[in-house]
């Protein structure tokens, strides 16, 4: 893509009222706008990285055996009051509206009452168990306040996974084998595995506990105890002797961290299949209720934690995996047949290149080209070109080096 064609430009300031860093840095650099607190759309580069970082979980959950679908995000009420969670001093962050006839509908925050009501017409016999449907979805929440940018939206991406089982043995293998394993992988690839821990929290009725992937952050609203040596940490709200105990870990072994939610996992049980009915015949002809889970990561959240993470204070910093592109060219001078020709070469490798063909002097390029974050600067000069040479100017270190073509493209294959 040519900067000339985005109809997007950067600016120095973010709206007055925007107070996370990481909504102002992609605000700022022409990522996202801001149509409400906590309502954000996604202009053409942030929707690149959006699609990248859904990408990659997307890959990990058809690893372990997903199936993808898309669900709807208006919601009869029928379903919900038949599991007693239409009331909204059970859920209090619902969205609702009436269709002209009075109908009352909700937007859905998430969606395990009508994707349980759906499977009743897939799952009969022991023989079609387990299956493990997911989706991407907006989600909508009636959050009280929402000043985290990205992180704690009104309307906000889901990756929602939803597993039924036949037993609590096949669901418990399913739970802490490969959906932890992938969800490892998913926080790996998104270069935040170091920093994030797979945390026990309450499990509420249905187990004793639930497990939420909490990343470290100074702007995190969780607090947790982490474990380094084991890789695990323990939320506050669970946070007790008893739990230590259970754990075999000592206070003195941990220490307190601020953390943002990433994902979740949830073992259900049977706690939707039983007023729903989702049943099935077993090898011996008994009728029993599906065993479920439920699985989420939230891909804007992580956009953002992300934006926020790794910035400077120069802007973004993207990890190459999740980067909108790859390069940014920047041509400085009357080199535009040299620029136009390797921006040609790149792309037929597959190299993905934005670049900044304006009539624009080269201090705002390279300025752009810091708050946009995009991990590597080419840059083509008049005097660089009498040499047929390049400069090779990573984001993350800022060190330059003056590199040929053939070692230019050896970086960057």
């Amino acid at each position: 893509m040519r900067v000339t064609q985005l109809f997007t430009k950067t600016t120095k300031d973010a709206p007055a009222d925007e107070v996370a860093k990481n909504a102002q840095l992609l605000i700022r650099a022409g990522y996202i706008y801001k149509e409400m607190a906590g309502v954000y759309a996604y202009l053409p580069l942030g929707k690149r990285v959006l699609d990248k970082i859904i990408q990659i979980i997307r890959e990990e959950m058809d690893s372990i055996g997903g199936n993808e679908i898309s669900l709807t995000a208006l919601q009869n009420s029928d379903v919900w009051k038949t599991s007693g969670r239409w009331d909204d001093e059970v859920i209090d962050v619902w969205f609702k509206t009436k269709l002209a006839n009075g109908t009352e509908l909700g937007l859905a925050p998430t969606h395990e009452e009508p994707l349980t009501k759906l499977m009743k017409n897939y799952i009969h016999s022991y023989k079609d168990l387990p299956v493990y449907p997911y989706q991407f979805q907006i989600k909508f929440r009636n959050e009280v306040r929402s000043k985290s940018g990205l992180m704690r939206g009104r309307e906000f991406w889901m990756k929602d996974l939803y597993s039924f089982s036949r037993s609590q043995a096949e669901h418990d293998a399913f739970y802490d084998g490969a959906v932890s394993d992938a969800y490892a992988r998913v926080f790996d690839r998104l270069g935040l595995g170091a920093i994030t821990y797979r945390t026990f929290a309450s499990g509420g009725s249905f187990a004793k506990f639930s497990h939420e992937y909490q990343t470290l952050s100074p702007v995190g609203e969780d607090t947790i105890y982490v474990h380094k040596e084991k890789g695990i940490a323990i939320n506050e709200e669970v946070y007790t002797d008893e739990v230590l105990a259970d754990l075999g870990i000592a206070k003195d072994e941990l220490t307190q961290e601020k953390a943002v939610e990433v994902g979740n996992i949830f073992t259900l049980g049977t706690r939707f299949s039983d007023p729903l009915e989702l049943n099935f015949t077993d090898e011996n002809g008994d009728s029993k209720p599906v065993v479920m889970g439920s699985y989420g990561i939230g891909p804007s959240r992580l956009m953002g934690l992300i934006a926020e993470h790794f910035a400077d204070d120069k802007g973004l910093v993207w990890p190459d995996n999740v980067a909108p592109f790859t390069v940014y060219l920047v041509s400085i001078g009357d080199v535009a047949t040299q620029a136009d020709a390797l921006y040609d070469e790149l792309t037929s490798k597959g190299i993905e290149v934005l670049y900044d063909d304006r009539d624009e002097r080269a201090g705002a390029k390279f300025a752009d080209a810091e708050l946009l974050g995009i991990p590597y600067r080419v840059t083509i000069s008049e005097r660089l070109i009498a040499d047929q040479k390049f400069e090779f100017t990573p984001r993350k270190s800022g060190q330059s080096e003056v590199l040929t073509g053939d070692e230019l493209l050896a970086k960057l294959s």
